[in-house]
């Protein structure tokens, strides 16, 4: 394949937006944790940075993209280091079908791999000793993330070729289940194992930076066009309709999300804002490249709608979910993944197309959520019991930035400027204290 310059430039750059989405997630993350505790859940992001990019090169494009074995994951020794993945045998870079060479893909996919990681790391807020995330990080990576992006894009259990695609061809076109799925059952798991924060459920946690959050949320969506329309792997129209797709649904959710805190709790909020936007974006992920705009507005709205009523239900149901990202991207996940079964325009049920895009669509969200879940608890139960996960109480109360780096994001505004917890209740309610007063 002769090489193609426009499709390779698309292609570094996508690859570019989609690593600036892990910074713009530490920021996202960081603004909503509480002040003594930013530095740590920022540092968990750039951590999953660390890792992975090092971890990819060495097993991890193998695992996703090797010699298949029995479905599940690609064989880790084919290209131990990039062997053979890099170069041909005349030592010119190898190009792929759409005229990008090769390493320009394994450079566009890393940063799948690591953004999905660092997605988890919300959920463990306040609370998590930093080693053994960065352990965690590791061995997830390795055993739930790069077996689920061989099973759904490398040829395996959840592809076309795969024994579902007997049904319908399984549709994920940018993450839906590797990404979004694999991470929030990721993320439920993980807070059952590593448990509630002390004072969860009365004592009040708020954001300590929205502007942060705000801003993160913006270079996440600015980021997630790579994410998706770097997706369709060249410049064309594909990757034109991912991108209306995906602003489409971005907004339709800021607007579901909005009306529902509105009706709800009497007004709407610049989190349920910044959240709106990551959850329409988590939903059109795996559509971005089968849908209508107009599809796309109808997804939106609902996986605003869905994801702002299921994020109270840590609450109900007793579960430490600290950042959301159960009833953001696990909720999200599934809506965008199931939803191409109504909505996608060749094979919907909705268009016409019977039942059986549905079916499979269904099938494939189960089996990640089985195999993620199942997973993350033995990984999570044998690092309990070996490491521990948990700082003590002291720590927690105190301010695990200080504990576990020795460090405080606003040393000049004096330790534990903006945590203050009295009995008296310095802090001002949480953003979503309507939802936690209804527990």
């Amino acid at each position: 394949m002769e090489l193609d310059t426009g499709a390779t430039a698309w292609m570094l750059m996508s690859a570019s937006l989609v690593l600036l989405m892990t910074p713009g997630l530490a920021l996202f993350y960081g603004g909503m944790t509480r002040s003594k505790s930013v530095l740590n859940m920022m540092l968990m992001s750039f951590g999953a940075m660390a890792v992975i990019a090092v971890v990819y090169v060495l097993w991890g494009w193998s695992m996703s993209y090797g010699t298949s074995v029995g479905g599940l994951f690609g064989n880790p020794l084919d290209h131990l280091g990039l062997a053979g993945a890099v170069y041909g045998a005349d030592g010119s870079f190898l190009v792929d079908d759409y005229g990008v060479p090769a390493v320009v893909g394994i450079a566009f996919q890393v940063t799948f791999a690591i953004i999905t990681t660092a997605l988890i790391s919300g959920a463990i807020a306040d609370r998590t000793r930093f080693s053994t995330w960065m352990v965690f990080v590791a061995l997830w990576v390795t055993m739930s993330y790069f077996p689920m992006a061989h099973m759904v894009w490398g040829g395996g259990l959840l592809s076309a070729d795969g024994p579902f695609g007997g049904i319908a061809a399984p549709i994920d076109f940018a993450g839906g289940t590797v990404v979004h799925i694999n991470a929030g059952v990721a993320a439920l798991v993980l807070a059952l194992v590593v448990g509630r924060r002390h004072g969860f459920g009365t004592v009040p946690m708020k954001p300590h930076s929205l502007p942060l959050t705000m801003l993160g949320a913006a270079l996440l969506w600015f980021g997630w066009f790579g994410f998706n329309a770097g997706s369709a792997f060249t410049a064309d129209g594909l990757a034109g309709l991912a991108w209306v797709n995906t602003t489409t649904a971005a907004a339709a959710a800021v607007l579901g999300w909005l009306a529902t805190e509105k009706i709800r709790d009497g007004r709407a909020t610049s989190l349920g804002a910044a959240s709106g936007i990551v959850a329409g974006l988590v939903a059109i992920t795996p559509a971005a490249g089968t849908l209508s705009p107009l599809g796309a507005v109808v997804l939106g709205a609902v996986a605003g709608w869905l994801c702002a009523l299921a994020v109270g239900l840590k609450f109900r149901l007793g579960y430490d979910d600290s950042l959301d990202v159960v009833g953001v991207h696990l909720v999200g996940g599934l809506v965008g993944t199931v939803g191409i079964g109504f909505l996608a325009t060749d094979t919907g049920l909705l268009y016409g197309g019977g039942a059986d895009q549905l079916v499979v669509q269904i099938i494939i969200a189960v089996v990640a959520m089985v195999y993620a879940g199942a997973i993350t608890a033995i990984i999570g139960l044998v690092l309990r019991a070996v490491m521990g996960w948990r700082v003590s109480e002291d720590v927690e109360v105190a301010g695990i930035d200080r504990s576990e780096h020795g460090e405080s994001a606003y040393e000049a505004l004096g330790a534990g400027r903006f945590s203050t917890e009295t009995a008296a209740g310095a802090e001002a309610p949480a953003v979503r204290s309507t939802t936690e007063a209804k527990a």
